[in-house]
């Protein structure tokens, strides 16, 4: 008889998102937007240059020197995505969506390292891009108030 204890079974969460996350896999589960204002671009290029080194397999985008889209100030986002091609994605991008290990991997790597870079996460759910950006997000470091009226709202609950 084998006196040895058992490990337990892992989660599937280890390797599967749950519901509500949009089961399509052209959408990646997360995006990072990592934020930067003048005086802090150097560290955020640098952040740049470091994730594309120590994470390949995600997509890196460009640098945003303005605000662009909800995002108040300039920043870049991280994520990884199948078949979503996106023109101002650096080429080194290789494909595959975000798996749990490497969303808990960035995000553990950002707590670390991002230094005085403000950082939104966010999900990519069924639940709309207003809740996702909101409701969903998690921040690091001092949040940013996003410019929201481009999404849809969500119905008021009765």
């Amino acid at each position: 008889m084998n006196s040895e204890p058992q490990a337990p079974a892992l989660s599937p969460a280890y390797t599967e998102l749950p519901p509500p996350f949009d089961p399509d896999p052209a959408r990646n589960a997360f995006d990072f937007h990592i934020y930067y204002n003048a005086k802090d671009e150097a560290h955020a290029r640098d952040l740049h240059t470091r994730i594309s080194r120590e994470f390949p397999e995600l997509r890196i985008y460009r640098f945003w020197d303005r605000a662009v889209g909800p995002h108040p100030i300039p920043m870049f986002e991280v994520n990884n995505s199948s078949s979503f091609v996106n023109p101002f994605c650096l080429p080194y991008a290789k494909v595959n969506t975000f798996t749990p290990h490497q969303t808990g991997a960035l995000f553990c790597w950002l707590v670390a390292n991002r230094g005085p870079c403000p950082v939104l996460i966010h999900p990519n759910t069924t639940k709309g891009a207003f809740l996702d950006h909101t409701a969903h997000a998690t921040w690091m470091g001092t949040p940013l108030k996003l410019k929201t009226g481009m999404f849809d709202q969500p119905p008021a609950a009765a």
